[in-house]
């Protein structure tokens, strides 16, 4: 179906492209902190267990508002684990169950999607006209620097 939204076919297509991509990045930084959640071993297993719980809940909700503007818009949400894979710009490391190496993982995979949404949402302001969406992903943002503030002070 066509959609009148004042956002030219071009720029909704160029918006699904790089959601999805934002997506692909969101899931893979969500199975890496369910395997640190299963795998961690440390003294404070249960501090870090139930911190890693909060941080992956978080990331469930987040995936699916992602899949869900990317729908908004027109498109179709990517779904499968090949896909993400292909487009995905954070590495899954070997697992590990040592707390330091996960919470230093995770915070540069925080990281790199924040610098990536940085990056995006100027885009999506003057390129595509599309403030809807460059208002989502400035809450996303903002929802990736929470999680590495907390990393961080976990690191310290």
């Amino acid at each position: 179906m066509n959609i009148n939204i004042g956002i030219s076919k071009e720029n909704q297509k160029a918006i699904a492209d790089k959601l999805n991509k934002v997506l692909a990045d969101e899931f893979v930084l969500y199975v890496k902190t369910r395997n640190y959640h299963w795998n961690v071993e440390s003294i404070n297993f249960s501090e870090l267990h139930d911190f890693y719980q909060e941080q992956y809940e978080s990331l469930a909700e987040e995936i699916d508002a992602v899949a869900e503007r990317v729908r908004k818009i027109g498109h179709y949400s990517m779904g499968r684990l090949e896909d993400y894979l292909k487009v995905t710009s954070l590495e899954e490391q070997k697992t590990t169950t040592d707390p330091k190496e996960q919470l230093t993982n995770l915070l540069n995979d925080h990281e790199s999607i924040i610098r990536d949404l940085r990056e995006f949402i100027p885009d999506l302001e003057d390129k595509y006209n599309d403030v809807g969406s460059a208002d989502f992903i400035t809450g996303l943002l903002q929802v990736h620097e929470e999680i590495a503030w907390k990393l961080r002070s976990h690191l310290k």
